[in-house]
């Protein structure tokens, strides 16, 4: 049996929830660790570090051997190409393109953006987490389609720096 993407963010509730400080879940290939206080045991092979948004929702990393995610919008680079930088994603979720389904989305290929601007949200047990940039320039690649669930620090977006 194959975890759906409701079945992981049900799960994250639950955890949530719970009484409980860590979970770490296993399903073949794919490796779900989470924590509510940060607590990381040593890692043994592809386990992503921890993330925590600024609410009290629970950290979590999925491991880089899970099975490859739904179709992008692009196919996603292998490697940064030189002279871009990755937006990643700040936490495990569901992302958003826009601030509702009937606006429009945050960036475009093209948009230019200032330090700190938000390019899409990331949203984890009903708790949505702002996805910002750290550096200016223009976004060149969108790498994910709104409503796909992202781990975290999966490269969202290529953004050429001013």
């Amino acid at each position: 049996m194959e975890l759906t993407e409701e079945d992981v963010l049900e799960i994250l509730k639950l955890f949530e929830q719970s009484k409980f400080d860590f979970l770490q879940l296993e399903q073949g290939e794919r490796k779900i660790t989470v924590s509510k206080c940060g607590y990381v045991p040593t890692a043994a092979g592809g386990t992503r570090a921890m993330a925590s948004s600024s609410s009290s929702t629970a950290a979590a990393a999925i491991s880089t051997q899970a099975p490859a995610p739904a179709p992008q919008p692009e196919a996603k680079p292998r490697s940064i190409p030189p002279g871009l930088v990755a937006v990643t994603a700040p936490v495990v979720g569901k992302f958003y393109s826009a601030p509702a389904p009937s606006d429009p989305p945050y960036v475009e290929v093209g948009s230019k953006v200032v330090a700190g601007a938000t390019v899409g949200l990331i949203e984890v047990m009903k708790v949505f987490t702002s996805i910002k940039t750290e550096t200016a320039g223009v976004i060149e690649r969108i790498l994910v389609s709104s409503g796909e669930f992202v781990e975290f620090g999966q490269p969202l977006f290529l953004l050429r720096p001013n």
